[in-house]
């Protein structure tokens, strides 16, 4: 399945390769660095990641982070336009943090329930007020949309889609193997 990671200038690492870790251990998943118009990135930190022009992969799988880029990228015209495209298309779209704010920015998540980083919580929830936000939960699922809270529950949400898409042994067998405490309640964010 090509599994399409969105970049964009300023996301936050953790976001995009905390699910990237994961994910990358799973042999199904064929992993793309992509973003609109491909070439170099720049995440939150300054590290350079090349990429793929997102129109050259048909993404099975999407993931949006978030980040500091996110604030911007919401009154983008083209860039939301351009989301919608590719999201419609996926399988299954998965969004970490403020991705959030990118996605509701669609109209994609009207009527489902989603989540964001609850530190940004409210600016995020007044991008598009159709969407039923969960303030309380990890990550939430409403049919092919997995929306995350902040930074480190983009791992946790990544564990729970190998979960329903492949099996939760597989996703146990990753969370020992990267050495990492997983929050399998997607209901309760501990932060």
């Amino acid at each position: 399945m090509n599994t399409c990671i969105l970049l964009f200038d300023d996301f936050e690492t953790l976001d995009a390769f905390g699910p990237v870790e994961v994910f990358g251990k799973v042999d199904e998943l064929d992993l793309h660095y992509v973003s609109l118009s491909g070439g170099v990135i720049k995440d939150a930190n300054g590290v350079k990641i090349y990429t793929t022009p997102v129109k050259d992969v048909d993404a099975d799988i999407v993931l949006i982070p978030g980040g500091k880029g996110t604030r911007v990228l919401v009154n983008d015209e083209n860039f939301i336009r351009s989301l919608f495209e590719i999201c419609n298309k996926s399988r299954y779209c998965l969004s970490v943090c403020t991705g959030s704010a990118l996605l509701a920015k669609t109209g994609l998540l009207n009527g489902k329930e989603a989540t964001t980083n609850k530190k940004a919580f409210e600016w995020v929830m007044s991008q598009n007020l159709h969407v039923n936000w969960i303030k309380s939960a990890r990550w939430t699922t409403s049919g092919k949309f997995y929306t995350s809270s902040g930074v480190s529950a983009g791992i946790d949400m990544a564990l729970g889609f190998v979960t329903d898409i492949f099996d939760i042994q597989k996703a146990i067998q990753i969370a020992k193997q990267i050495e990492y405490v997983w929050n399998m309640d997607k209901t309760s964010d501990p932060l």
